[in-house]
């Protein structure tokens, strides 16, 4: 995974396991009383799919940064007290209990944060054309819940 560049927003895809720590670290900054931190992991089942032993994530690359950017953008622009943001996702295999998806948002108090934080996870959800294919007991499924790609701020 590529280091943050200068600045406020780290936004990034990696095949390899997402640097949690690492992202934490960064995000704290003397100003701010709040750090809050989200991590979807991959998990062994989902709803009515028992026995989830494999999860693998595909995604158009080109357009993810942009929006992964523009997430932090549309955050920052609602709660401006919003000081560092990092937006990293998993492609590739993830092995379940490891880490899909990060999204980590500081600010100098909890209420912004939080509210950043949830912003940030359920638009990269709803934004970011990232697709996972799951392998369970009796089945296999590629995008089957897919839902339509919107821009943030929608």
């Amino acid at each position: 995974m590529k280091q943050p560049e200068p600045g406020e927003t780290w936004v990034g895809l990696s095949a390899e396991p997402l640097p949690l720590e690492a992202a934490a670290a960064w995000a704290v900054r003397p100003d701010c009383g709040a750090l809050v931190v989200f991590s979807g992991t991959a998990r062994d089942h989902s709803k009515g799919r028992p026995g989830v032993s494999r999860l693998e994530y595909e995604a158009y690359e080109e357009q993810v940064e942009p929006r992964l950017v523009a997430i932090a953008d549309e955050a920052r622009r609602r709660w401006p007290e919003i000081a560092r943001i990092a937006l990293l996702h998993r492609v590739g295999e993830v092995p379940i209990g490891q880490s899909s998806v990060l999204a980590i948002v500081s600010s100098p108090h909890r209420d912004q944060a939080f509210a950043g934080a949830r912003y940030a996870i359920d638009t990269l959800k709803a934004t970011v054309p990232i697709w996972k294919r799951e392998t369970w007991d009796g089945g296999e499924s590629f995008a089957l819940e897919s839902h339509p790609i919107t821009e943030a701020g929608r």
